[in-house]
């Protein structure tokens, strides 16, 4: 690697580091207001605060490494054109193609750090975080546990299996799939166990689908009968099911693809998941495009609006990301369009706009 390869990545790799830092101090600040009424209505410790916070923070890094990698790119070229130092590199020689390549190869590095650190610690932390906000704070019982890919939860006479636990969306309500209910008695010997294919959440409980009832009468033989519809009465609502289930931000992309081969397997619809597994790859991946995107705009500044103009420019753009990205994840988890279109697309738009502004700057 040159000298000049060198200068550019370290200046590429501190403006970075201070722009996560901004990000991360905002996104804290923000989220301290938000959630400090919530911790000091539940008298939550100082201690239990600062934990709360502390876990956040690897979320936080997760989702505004693109953005610090877009702004880090945005002022360093930017700064370079200014200077004359884009000049100075062109007259020996060197084509911005090349100049670019070190601010390529650290967002590449960038690409694969985020990967790793959302595999390794954010499922983890969020997790911590959560039951720090649900149990320790708001004290709710955490009588149930996420093992083996499944949901199991312990109530006062009964133990919940849960194949899936579909929270809410849009028009449709909070929905168990593939359930097993035993009921046990005082001595905890079985008494009746209910199969059911799927509970409903309504103003009135929890509504059975498609039961097969088994009973288990002392010394005789279990009596099996099938309901069509029930409503059953169990103490568990929605939220204490959500306090347990993991989602796709508290689980690892390995998680994720054992998740999603188990819930085919058994014939439940895992588009949600699925989409979550592929949005863990395309989000990190955009680093490398909005890397080029920021470079573009502040190269272009050369010739026409300023760089202040585009350095607004390219932070628009690269903002934009995250609304189509979550437009078309959604369409994902809906089961609209298959989960890997719906998690790439907004990758594959964007790359499209990148080139087009790359190869249309002078070299």
């Amino acid at each position: 690697m040159s000298v000049i390869d060198r200068y550019i990545a370290r200046e590429f790799t501190k403006l970075f580091f201070f722009a996560l830092t901004i990000f991360i101090s905002l996104f804290l600040l923000v989220d301290f207001f938000e959630k400090i009424k919530m911790l000091i209505d539940n008298s939550a410790s100082l201690s239990q605060m600062a934990a709360f916070f502390f876990f956040s923070v690897p979320m936080i890094i997760t989702q505004t490494i693109p953005a610090a990698v877009l702004l880090s790119a945005l002022i360093t070229t930017g700064m370079m054109s200014r200077n004359g130092e884009i000049i100075a590199m062109k007259a020996n020689g060197l084509s911005l193609y090349r100049i670019a390549v070190p601010m390529m190869f650290v967002s590449v590095f960038i690409c694969v750090f985020s990967f790793l650190f959302d595999e390794f610690i954010t499922p983890s932390a969020n997790y911590k975080a959560d039951y720090i906000r649900l149990v320790e704070v708001q004290k709710r019982q955490s009588l149930g546990t996420f093992k083996q890919d499944q949901l199991w939860y312990k109530g006062t006479n009964a133990i919940y299996s849960i194949k899936m636990f579909v929270p809410s969306h849009n028009t449709s309500p909070d929905t168990l799939r593939g359930i097993t209910v035993y009921y046990l008695d005082r001595s905890f010997q079985l008494t009746e166990r209910l199969d059911a294919e799927k509970a409903q959440w309504t103003p009135a409980g929890w509504y059975f689908q498609n039961i097969m009832d088994t009973t288990f009468p002392p010394n005789a033989f279990p009596s099996m009968t099938h309901i069509n519809n029930k409503l059953i009465d169990i103490e568990q609502r929605p939220d204490d099911f959500k306090a347990v289930q993991k989602n796709t931000e508290n689980m690892s992309f390995m998680e994720l693809r054992k998740y999603i081969r188990k819930l085919e397997n058994e014939g439940f619809d895992a588009a949600r998941y699925a989409t979550g597994m592929h949005a863990k790859v395309s989000f990190p991946m955009v680093s490398i495009i909005l890397t080029i995107i920021g470079m573009s705009f502040s190269l272009r500044s050369e010739r026409s609006g300023g760089f202040m103009q585009s350095l607004g420019a390219g932070l628009v753009i690269g903002f934009t990301y995250w609304i189509i990205h979550a437009f078309f994840v959604s369409f994902g988890n809906s089961g609209a369009l298959p989960p890997i279109l719906s998690a790439w697309m907004a990758n594959i738009l964007f790359s499209l706009i990148a080139l087009f502004f790359f190869l249309r700057v002078k070299t």
